[in-house]
This record gives C-alpha cells, structure tokens and sequence, in this order.
C-alpha cells in the first residue's frame, strides 16, 4: 500500500540520515555553531537566495506546463497521491526527512568535491533536478521538469556557497517542502 511504501520510505530515510550524521558529524558542529554566532544574516540572505531558486522555479513550470499543455510533472502527481494516502508520514518523511539528506547529498557532498564555484553549483543543482524526474518520467519531454528543479536547487546550492554551511538550506528546503504538503493537505 502507498502507507506501507512511506513508512519504508521513512525507515531508510532515518537510516541514512544516522549513516551521514556519523560522516559528517564534524562538520555539523562546525556549522551549528557558525549559524549560531550569524543566525539573523544568515538566514536573511538565505532567504533572498531561496527567493531565487523559486523565482526560477515557478517561471520554468509555468513555461514548460503552457509549452506542453500538461499537469506538471510525474513526480508531483506521485507526491500529491501519497500526501492524499498519509498526510502526517508525509510531513515526516518529504517535509523534514527528504530534505535534510537531500542537502547533504546534493549541496554538502558536492561542496566538498568540487572546489570550483560554477562546477559545484551546476553539478549540485543538474543532479538533484535529475534526481527529482529520472526515474518517474515516461517519456523524454518530460525531463525538461528537470528545470524548475534545477532552479531551486541552484538557490541552495548558492545559498551554501556563500554561507560555507549546509544548515541554511536544509531549513529553506524544509521549510519548503513541509509548506508545500500542509498545503496540498488544505486542498
């Protein structure tokens, strides 16, 4: 059942999350503690850049949407049916849970590989696009939802470049996410 594919969802989200919190558990202090000696600068330029990644976001699907006469892409509408299943595991698992990795994984890991400033933010906000269309699209077309992805991972991955800490964008990306299921619990 869909519930039963959340919970599994959450379980090896929770896994994975412990896994990366051993890796980077330097780090992560690190950052904490850098956030909380610049919490309101930091958060309000955050804020400008997130602002961005969702300009580029909402601009790029309302494109693609008129260009294709569509309902947006797969991996909404596969989102939207599991918020509609378990409203509440989905707050957990892609209001807190999916986003926490997903910064790890696609701004934190990548910072680190790649020390050059464009590499990174291409690479970082190419991949979890792709990450987010590859494997519920039916057909090519549809990769161009690759986009709006793209255009809010790219105000993340700006976001850390300039903060030099992944915790801004894990709360945007939270704050993001979790807004986007309450809101789609409302309607």
């Amino acid at each position: 059942s869909t519930t039963t594919a959340i919970l599994l969802s959450i379980f090896s989200s929770i896994c994975l999350l412990i896994l990366l919190t051993i890796i980077y558990y330097k780090d992560f202090k690190n950052y904490f503690k850098k956030l909380k000696n610049n919490f309101f600068n930091t958060m309000d330029s955050s804020f400008k850049y997130y602002l961005l990644g969702l300009l580029i976001m909402m601009v790029s699907n309302i494109v693609i949407n008129s260009l294709l006469k569509g309902s947006g892409p797969n991996n909404e509408k596969i989102v939207q049916n599991m918020i509609t299943a378990s409203p509440y595991l989905m707050i957990l698992n892609a209001g807190i849970l999916a986003p926490i990795i997903e910064e790890i994984v696609f701004r934190k890991t990548y910072m680190d590989a790649f020390k050059n400033k464009w590499a990174f933010l291409i690479l970082s906000s190419f991949v979890f696009g792709l990450m987010h269309v590859i494997s519920v699209s039916d057909t090519l077309i549809e990769y161009l939802y690759l986009i709006p992805y793209a255009g809010l991972g790219f105000g993340l991955a700006i976001m850390d470049y300039k903060n030099d800490n992944v915790l801004p964008s894990i709360f945007m990306h939270m704050f993001h996410n979790t807004a986007l299921v309450i809101f789609s619990m409302m309607i």
